[in-house]
């Protein structure tokens, strides 16, 4: 059975092992510095997300896929930011079955408040560690495993 495996050289480990035991530390840091805010990261993420959508809103199944959480993950994330009401939940006026996610007056406000200090935290602890050619190898790198992700998941 391991005569079939296609070890990784040392090279491939090294980025590997790069990866992983600097990626939960990586998150933990960003989210310690998004605290005082209010928001973790993956609220932030959510009002991001609705920032950006057409009338600054999302049907709930669609959020729920680009967050990659199941319905039940949906609603245990937006429960926290519709308590806060920085997100309601309402019926789409095209079709009262589709429930949407929409974004607030007070969770524009909220993100605009975060977004400065998060970017400072995320400069801090990655970008300004690494310089441009680093950023173009990242995101190609990330890219392709995106690509390869979303490849396998349509199959």
């Amino acid at each position: 059975m391991t005569d079939d495996v296609h070890w990784l050289n040392a090279t491939e480990m090294a980025a590997w092992r790069s990866f992983i035991e600097s990626h939960g530390d990586l998150i933990t840091a960003i989210e310690h510095d998004l605290a005082p805010s209010g928001l973790t990261l993956g609220d932030y993420q959510v009002l991001v997300y609705l920032t950006e959508a057409d009338d600054e809103q999302m049907r709930m199944c669609d959020l729920a896929d680009m967050l990659q959480l199941s319905p039940s993950g949906l609603t245990r994330r937006l429960d926290g930011l519709v308590k806060s009401g920085w997100v309601e939940r309402r019926n789409s006026e095209a079709d009262r079955r589709v429930m949407l996610a929409a974004l607030t007056d007070a969770g524009r406000e909220q993100l605009a408040a975060a977004a400065p200090g998060h970017v400072v935290s995320v400069r801090a602890r990655m970008i300004d560690v690494l310089d441009r050619e680093d950023h173009i190898a990242i995101a190609r790198a990330f890219g392709k495993i995106r690509a390869a992700l979303d490849a396998a998941d349509a199959r």
